[in-house]
């Protein structure tokens, strides 16, 4: 009969194997690490006398000099006594060794194994443990390489030195204190972990009942294996299936929640499985009824085409639905100014899913584009109209005069330019509209800009004798795009030296500031603003006296720039008469906090 190693021996030789390894690993290494850190303690304490050697002979010029005699003077300073100082130059001729007195009879050692280490290294640098041809001791060199010579330094490699280069005995005792101390930690814990055994039962019970594991049970591969094996089965499959079915649910709700559209799943009596928010929300806009739950849905009277689709397809008991042919419906419904797409889909066990997305964003900018695209063609109209005649009239007299030509001609100018300000005009709101984060916020010093739109008016202020006056000191500095805010004071300016009548003065203040904003006002002393027209005047193309606004070039678009822009920049615009008369426009800009 064999001999039978038990479970806990088996047990505690597979863990002191591994650390066995490991440690003679570490051991191995250790004392590499550490005779490799003496190496270059050793060399380094060479290097240092080699380059004291090579600055002691290039100062002095020995070698040129002839008075490499010298070198028995630095022998004296030189700490490490029993140092052995060579100088070789580039031919392998030996110069001075202090450890030979008729170095001049020595051989070439262009070819000794440090010097030629040196002369390829990168570093210039080489050593060799060797026994030397001239003395017959045992030395270990380190020679390096200067401009035309090389320096070698080299200590008797005997007992004191190899002894250097040994690693300590206190790192030994300390491996073997730690091997010992690791030895009766295993005998501990694997007596331990023996006791295993009489938990087995414990455990499968507690699987078999569905009770929660306090510990984590493994099995090796001996007498637990078998009865080990099935449990560890049992209880993966268990667990798997039950986070697999958490994890599931958990995405399913989180997801559902973050979504803006709303979104809700019934089973087929009806009963709402999962909602989330926006799903309640939308079906109390879209109901008369107040505070509607997910299952009154169904006694919706707008919905009656989701109603009439989902007792089709639900309510009918008999009627089999294909996994790859799942009935779907897709409807748009408008109720309180929302506009609402419905969608509903019922998969193969009749439960069913209904999703509600609020397009009443997408839907009033496809009504405001059709609008504008019709405003924008009438626009045109009138233009377009007036430079076709011109240029008719011009092609079809041919005997016209030159005075009568060139007037059509400037007519027919004026007209393409106010067709090209009114595209600007029309590229700059779609731009706002439709591509805001694109337009870049910087600080922005108010004065100059405001300074830089007078001079640019120049023109246009001496042609209405008009005067313009700003208060707005150097420390206002705003948080926008040059380029919009640029245009909110141009269209501002422009349009009160367009329409509030000659010799009109306008002043540009900074009448007030809080944390976050500063607040402009642009008022003029001109005929103002008819009343009925105040609540209208930022609309598209809506003009207050559309004769005089063609006449001077105006394009209509103007104020409806200022209120996007300031929008844009988080601020507000607003436009009253004044007690006195004139037009006052008021908007704020948010200030740059750095």
């Amino acid at each position: 009969m064999g001999f039978k190693i038990n479970f806990k021996r088996k047990l505690f030789l597979y863990y002191f194997s591994i650390f066995f390894i490991v440690t003679l690993t570490f051991i191995v290494f250790q004392y590499n690490r550490e005779k490799q850190f003496k190496i270059v303690q050793l060399e380094n304490t060479l290097h240092s006398i080699t380059e004291l050697c090579d600055n002691f002979v290039s100062k002095n010029n020995i070698i040129a000099d002839d008075e490499i005699y010298l070198m028995d003077s630095l022998l004296q300073i030189i700490p490490a006594v029993d140092t052995r100082i060579t100088i070789i130059d580039k031919n392998g001729i030996v110069l001075f060794d202090s450890f030979v007195d008729e170095y001049e009879k020595m051989e070439n050692h262009l070819n000794r194994p440090e010097v030629q280490k040196a002369k390829f290294a990168d570093n210039g640098a080489g050593s060799y443990v060797r026994e030397s041809a001239t003395t017959g001791q045992a030395f270990y060199y380190y020679a390096h390489l200067y401009k035309d010579y090389f320096v070698r330094a080299a200590v008797v490699y005997d007992v004191k030195v190899k002894n250097f280069l040994r690693a300590e005995k206190p790192f030994f005792i300390f491996i073997a204190f730690l091997f010992l101390i690791t030895w009766l930690i295993l005998s501990y814990v694997t007596g331990k972990m023996s006791e295993s055994i009489t938990k087995l039962q414990d455990f499968a019970v507690q699987l078999r009942q569905n009770k929660p594991l306090d510990e984590d049970y493994q099995f090796p591969k001996n007498e637990l294996g078998v009865i080990g094996k099935q449990i560890v089965s049992m209880y993966k499959k268990v667990m798997e299936a039950k986070n697999a079915l958490i994890l599931e649910k958990e995405k399913l709700i989180k997801h559902l929640y973050v979504l803006n559209e709303g979104i809700g799943f019934f089973a087929s009596d009806k009963k709402a499985i999962l909602t989330n928010t926006h799903f309640v929300q939308y079906i109390n806009i879209i109901g008369e009824k107040s505070s509607l739950s997910p299952e009154q849905i169904f006694e919706i009277k707008e919905l009656k085409e989701l109603q009439k689709f989902i007792k089709k397809y639900v309510d009918q008991g008999d009627l089999t639905i294909q996994v790859n042919n799942l009935p779907q419906i897709e409807f748009t419904i408008k109720k309180s100014g929302f506009y609402f797409e419905i969608k509903c889909i019922i998969f193969q066990d009749k439960s069913f899913e209904i999703y509600i997305h609020d397009s009443t964003k997408l839907e009033k900018r496809k009504l405001l584009k059709q609008q504008m695209t019709s405003n924008i063609a009438h626009e045109l109209k009138t233009p377009v109209a007036s430079v076709s005649g011109y240029l008719e009239t011009i092609l079809n007299n041919k005997d016209i005069d030159q005075d009568k030509k060139d007037y059509f001609i400037t007519k027919a100018n004026k007209q393409c330019n106010r067709l090209v300000s009114l595209i600007e005009d029309i590229a700059v709101l779609n731009k706002i509209e439709e591509e805001e984060e694109f337009y870049e916020f910087s600080a922005l010093p108010v004065k100059p800009l405001v300074q830089e739109v007078i001079e640019g008016c120049e023109k246009m202020i001496k042609q209405e004798q008009a005067e313009i006056d700003y208060k707005i000191n150097d420390l206002v500095i705003v948080k926008g795009n040059k380029s919009l805010v640029s245009s909110v004071f141009q269209n501002l300016i422009g349009n009160a030296l367009n329409y509030a009548g000659e010799g009109v003065k306008v002043v540009i203040d900074m009448y007030h500031e809080d944390d976050e904003f500063y607040y402009f006002s642009v008022v003029d002393n001109g005929i103002g603003i008819p009343t009925k027209h105040l609540s209208r005047i930022f609309e598209r193309f809506y003009r207050v006296d559309a004769g005089r606004s063609r006449k001077m070039g105006g394009t209509g678009l103007g104020l409806a720039i200022v209120k996007h822009a300031v929008n844009l920049h988080k601020g507000e615009v607003s436009v009253k008469n004044g007690a006195n008369g004139g037009a006052e426009f008021y908007f704020s800009l948010p200030k740059f906090l750095q």
